[in-house]
This record gives C-alpha cells, structure tokens and sequence, in this order.
C-alpha cells in the first residue's frame, strides 16, 4: 500500500514526500489550499491532503512530467500549462508510470488498484505566467521558465518570499530531452525569471534531493554553468536516462552533489547548446 509523508515547514506550507522521493507542496490560506504538484499517480494523494487541510483544494502542476502531474486527475481543480499537454498524454501511459517507479525501491508497495486512472489533459484548466491565486492571507503568482519542458512554470509565495521552481532550474537540471528547448533558449528565460523575480524571494524550494530549502542564489549559479557550458569550461561527465544520451556539466561527489561544493549543475545535449 502506497503512504504519503509530510512535514511542516513554514507558517502556511507542508512539503509532501511521494512514492518516488519526489516532493509537493501544500500551501494554506484563510480561504483556500493549493497542492503544487501530485506526483506519479500511484495511491490516493487526495484522501491525504484531505486528512491536512479542511479548505477546499486547488492544484497547481509545474509541468506535465510523470513525476509532477499524475495524481492531478483526482482532484477537481487542476491547473496545468496547455504547453505541456502532449508531454502529460505520453506520460499519463500506465506502462510509462510503472517504468518509472519500478526505479524506486517501494515500487512493491504499489497495488494494481491504486494506480489513478488518466484524465484527458483538457480537463484540465490552463495556467500561464502572470495568473495569480489568492488563498486568503496568502497568493501564488506564475512565472514562466520554458527549459526543461516548454511548459515548465515556477510560482511564488510572496507572503512568504519563497520561489517554488519545480524542475525548472535545480541542483541536476535535465535539459537533453526531446521535450526541452536548446541551452541558449533555457538561459534567456532563466535570465528573465530571475529579473522579474528580484528581490521577491529569499528561498527555493525543490522537487527532488534531501527536502530543505536553498538559497535565491541557486539561479545564480545555474546560469553560471550555462555560461561555463557556452565558454567549454565544464567536466562533461557522460550521463544516460532511458536510452538518451547526455553530459552532466559540473561533476559530482559520491554523495551526488557538485565537487566544487556549489549546487546548481545541469544535464544538457551538446547538439543544442546554441539553440
């Protein structure tokens, strides 16, 4: 059987632990809730969040990733950008949900019955930079940061000066697939968020790696490593994810961060540097 667990880390936010390792985020006003991402689909997130809050719920999916976006169709308010909506319907696929839990070691906890079944993606609403959702005592703005999907947003709790980024931009962020822009075209847009974000934020929360928070400087740092990519000054550690062949630009410790002790890193493909 699937359990979910959680753990209070500000004033109006609880970061969730999925399955996977994978992380979401739970943030509660006067009036409403917002659940920042749902995870791989896989036992009842609803019922959980329901045992947390007794405000009524609204969802909000950074991008449409297996990881990110298939406990949505339980819940009956679902933002989603319409960017990422053929990436959803690739990974909705039942065969590619159990692929990529069986990488996780409790994958054996999974009953058949507990998979979530699909929602078609337009059942979803759409969501885009500049949307802004008031929960009572507190609001969740949207900042785009197309990269790492082309759908990819990042939302900011303003009250509370902190800058959920998602997959967006992060300690090993995947920037190889078919599905993600070019080097180039991620590093304006990272430029962008980071522009309209200043002096917003004092603190990042992730979706994968130990569940703590990091400093605003982590966007500063992955915009380095674009620049190091650009300039050949990188240690171009092979890297491969189901079949894709890649580079880990800043090499790794044993523990899995950077040698260099900084954090923000990036896996991209040399063909699309210029792009």
């Amino acid at each position: 059987m699937v359990q979910f667990h959680a753990e209070k880390i500000s004033e109006h936010a609880t970061r969730i632990y999925g399955l996977a390792g994978e992380q979401m985020y739970l943030v509660e006003g006067t009036q409403k809730a917002a659940l920042i991402d749902t995870g791989s689909g896989a036992g009842s997130l609803r019922q959980y969040v329901e045992s947390m809050t007794d405000r009524p719920v609204i969802v909000l999916v950074t991008h449409g990733h297996v990881d990110h976006a298939m406990g949505a169709p339980e819940f009956d308010t679902v933002y989603m950008s319409r960017k990422d909506d053929y990436i959803y319907v690739q990974h909705c696929e039942l065969e590619v949900r159990k692929r990529f839990l069986s990488e996780s070691p409790r994958f054996a906890d999974v009953a058949e019955e507990e998979y979530i079944p699909v929602t078609p993606p337009d059942a979803f609403l759409d969501m885009e930079e500049g949307d802004v959702f008031d929960l009572g005592g507190i609001s969740i703005e949207i900042y785009a940061c197309s990269g790492h999907t082309r759908g990819s947003l990042c939302m900011l709790i303003r009250e509370e000066r902190t800058l959920i980024t998602g997959d967006a931009c992060n300690g090993f962020t995947f920037l190889f697939d078919t599905y993600s822009t070019g080097l180039s075209t991620y590093e304006k847009n990272l430029r962008e968020l980071k522009s309209k974000t200043a002096g917003k934020f004092d603190r990042i929360y992730l979706s994968h790696g130990p569940g703590r928070d990091y400093p605003a400087v982590l966007l500063d740092e992955v915009l380095e490593v674009c620049e190091d990519i650009k300039n050949g000054n990188v240690d171009d550690v092979p890297f491969e994810s189901r079949g894709r062949k890649a580079h880990i630009a800043k090499a790794l410790s044993k523990e899995g961060g950077r040698l260099d002790g900084k954090t923000g890193n990036i896996v991209y493909n040399k063909e699309r540097i210029a792009e």
